[in-house]
């Protein structure tokens, strides 16, 4: 799996979650440090963000592929995300021939406790 540029930047990790799918880990660093000793919210946002072009550019693959361009990201702030990895997810909730919809949430100690989600629409130019 390729990640984009600026998942280097975020220092994000790929790993496969239980269930098969790719899971995206951000290591707790200076570069992603917001007031101290808290993630900053656009860090947060970057990392789902990142997963959700993961998952969506898998689930294309099975299809022929595509590139894609976003159209507009929705995200939702729970809790403050502490000095610890964080992981992401991303989940292809539609995928139309012109459009998807993905979901996306970030957690630290448990997947079902998530500190953000997301929403994010995508145009898709088919290959």
């Amino acid at each position: 799996m390729r990640l984009p540029p600026y998942a280097d930047l975020l220092g994000l990790v790929a790993e496969t979650g239980d269930d098969g799918a790719p899971v995206l880990m951000m290591p707790f660093a200076t570069q992603v440090l917001g007031r101290p000793g808290f993630l900053h919210g656009g860090a947060i946002s970057g990392l789902m963000e990142m997963a959700a072009i993961v998952a969506l550019h898998a689930a294309l693959e099975s299809e022929g592929g595509g590139e894609i361009k976003p159209i507009n990201v929705t995200v939702d702030f729970m809790r403050g995300g502490r000095d610890k990895e964080t992981r992401s997810r991303g989940v292809v909730t539609r995928l139309g021939t012109r459009v998807a919809n993905v979901e996306a949430t970030a957690w630290q100690d448990d997947p079902a406790k998530p500190i953000a989600a997301a929403r994010m629409n995508y145009l898709i130019v088919r290959s």
